[in-house]
């Protein structure tokens, strides 16, 4: 008796074909960047207010470029925020050689390899976050392949996603500044403003809050983040009080990795809970989802270890009914919200701009996928200028 596999060889053979695996192309050549994008003006959120953080002045990003024997391409990035970065970088260059020669297709079987090259620092934070730029350049070059927008080879269920602004609403801004920063995402066409809130001063978090939904009226979409900042006693106290103002959600409350706490106060509250941007594989949001602990999944793919891993989070939020809302780098989740059954929110941040030379479209309160294969972007010459690391492995054809 014949092997199925044996069988599919010979049949190929006889009708002068060639088997997937012998016709299949191959990765040839990897380059890895390592570059710092300066912020105009240091950031601060809970986490520096209460002494636990410097500001952030700038991120780090991790590029990656894939090429194929048959010249096809892709890019993806990883990013780092106050620290990470070069050791994210020096992973991810132990990491690369392993991609050569493998079928660009086979993004599942590469994600597999790649994390047991690196099993012995983990399969969580740094670990996969090195994965993450090789896993995100494999999905935009398989979208380039086919000709489609990411999101489309996924199987969009919209054009658009609803989107909120976050990068105006940060607690070293002073408040007559967040006001003028509200009118102006308002004016661009932004859907939602999200402010920052948990300084030890809560009468201050409760007097700016009031001041943005006065501006905002009574109905905008208006969400607040706490960066992981209040004890659960705070956390649920200030959820009561703020219950008045119509969120549409209070976001990271509590530590990350508590999920009891989260769960026992997504039950007391009327107002949503979201949380998980700070979760870095697919068994921490897991634990989230199954614990009840959040009424919004917030994964973040860069963190996560790429789109792989994201998109089996998404399939475990959906069955449990979770909505979705992405973490930053809006470039890729984008199309990974437009993918999503139950109507996502995704996170407005114009940092980073400058890497690309496209842009996406804003309006009527959502932001629209372009017509471009795969994520839809080229790096800058200002990206290359703030490259200060590169690294190649194979040969360019």
């Amino acid at each position: 008796m014949t092997h199925a596999g044996s069988d599919a060889v010979s049949y190929a053979r006889h009708h002068g074909g060639k088997t997937a695996a012998e016709s299949g192309d191959r990765i040839v050549w990897v380059k890895l960047s390592l570059a710092f994008l300066p912020l105009a003006t240091p950031v601060s959120d809970a986490k520096v207010l209460t002494g636990r953080q410097k500001p952030l002045t700038e991120v780090a990003i991790i590029f990656a470029e894939l090429q194929t024997r048959d010249g096809f391409t892709g890019v993806g990035f990883s990013y780092s925020k106050r620290a990470g970065g070069q050791g994210i970088y020096a992973h991810a260059c132990e990491l690369a050689d392993a991609l050569l020669g493998e079928d660009p297709n086979d993004i599942s079987k590469i994600y597999t390899k790649l994390l047991w090259a690196g099993a012995s620092v983990g399969r969580s934070g740094m670990a996969v976050q090195a994965i993450s730029p090789f896993d995100i350049a494999l999905w935009d070059m398989k979208a380039r392949r086919a000709g489609l927008p990411l999101a489309k080879l996924f199987g969009a269920h919209r054009d658009s996603v609803q989107c909120y602004n976050t990068s105006g609403g940060f607690l070293h801004t002073p408040l007559d500044q967040v006001l003028k920063n509200v009118a102006i995402s308002r004016d661009n066409g932004i859907g939602g403003i999200k402010i920052k809130v948990g300084q030890p001063d809560t009468a201050e978090d409760l007097r700016r809050l009031s001041a943005v939904r006065q501006a905002l009226g009574d109905d905008f979409p208006l969400m607040v983040d706490a960066n992981q900042q209040w004890d659960r006693e705070t956390a649920i106290r200030m959820g009561r009080k703020m219950e008045a103002f119509n969120l549409v959600w209070i976001e990271e409350p509590l530590d990350a990795y508590d999920v009891e706490g989260h769960a026992a106060l997504a039950s007391a509250l009327d107002t949503p809970i979201a949380t998980g941007e700070m979760l870095t594989s697919f068994r921490e949001h897991e634990q989230l989802i199954l614990g009840h602990a959040s009424d919004v999944v917030q994964p973040d793919a860069p963190r996560v270890g790429g789109i792989t891993p994201f998109l089996q989070i998404m399939d475990l939020a959906a069955r449990h009914g979770r909505k979705l809302a992405p973490h930053f780098a809006m470039e890729i989740h984008l199309h990974l919200a437009a993918a999503y059954p139950i109507e996502p929110w995704l996170e407005h941040f114009e940092w980073l701009n400058p890497l690309f030379n496209e842009q996406l479209e804003l309006r009527d309160g959502r932001m629209w996928i372009s017509d471009r294969p795969g994520l839809g972007f080229s790096l800058s010459e200002q990206a290359r200028k703030w490259t200060v690391l590169t690294s190649e492995t194979g040969q360019r054809p």
